[in-house]
């Protein structure tokens, strides 16, 4: 039975939400982060060498990497939906999506996280300078790039229902935790009244549902 290494505010809230949608057993360990650092437990280090969440075991596998746990379980899983068939209409929108969301928008949340830190972190008469060198690196690099990201998710939102079509997909899975993310990090404004209402079916679905609640209160880290 696979076991979800299950830590605290982190990406493995995905791997709760995929299996409940898939209605299988599993089991739970949950982790608390350190009150000071807000890093992993040692213990959750020792896992696998990287360290990282989310992180199953299975056995004598141990595997971390978000979208690695997600096509493993969906493995041995074949007849589950959650993948559009290969060589459907929807097949390349999953595709893009699936991969686009850690591969291009998960780095620029945790960028942002970075650069909030980068301010909020250091002492305070080198803030000043530290606000100056930050504001125009989110200026000129992040911030278009997420807005043109967000853009692109709203756009084909007014095409479908989820992500890659009228089905819910493994793609959604992995890109609601980057959408809860946002609307904390980034904030939405009104801007995004298609990803609004995606984030509310999201959040409506029994599986989510139970799958928020085993995980414990999901708080996304804004600074």
């Amino acid at each position: 039975m696979i076991t979800v290494h299950n830590l605290e505010n982190s990406q493995s809230i995905r791997i709760l939400w995929l299996l409940e949608e898939l209605n299988v057993p599993y089991e739970i360990k949950q982790y608390k982060r350190d009150a000071a650092t807000d890093l992993a437990p040692s213990d959750y280090k020792r896992l696998h060498q990287i360290g990282t969440s989310p992180t199953i075991s299975d056995g004598d596998l141990v595997l971390p990497e978000t979208n690695a746990i997600v096509d493993y379980i969906l493995d041995k899983h074949p007849n589950a939906t959650l993948r559009p068939e290969p060589g459907s209409e929807e097949r390349a929108r999953y595709l893009f999506w699936f991969h686009a969301t850690q591969g291009s928008f998960m780095p620029l949340l945790l960028d942002s996280l970075i650069f909030k830190r980068m301010i909020s972190k250091v002492p305070f008469f080198l803030r000043p300078v530290m606000s100056a060198v930050v504001g125009k690196v989110r200026a000129v690099y992040l911030e278009p790039r997420i807005t043109r990201m967000l853009s692109f998710i709203e756009e084909e939102l007014g095409r479908s229902t989820w992500l890659a079509g009228d089905s819910l997909s493994a793609a959604d899975i992995v890109m609601g935790y980057c959408l809860e993310v946002a609307e904390v990090r980034i904030g939405f404004g009104g801007q995004y009244p298609n990803i609004t209402a995606y984030l509310g079916r999201m959040r409506s679905r029994p599986a989510y549902k139970t799958a928020l609640a085993k995980n414990g209160a999901f708080r996304p880290f804004a600074s």
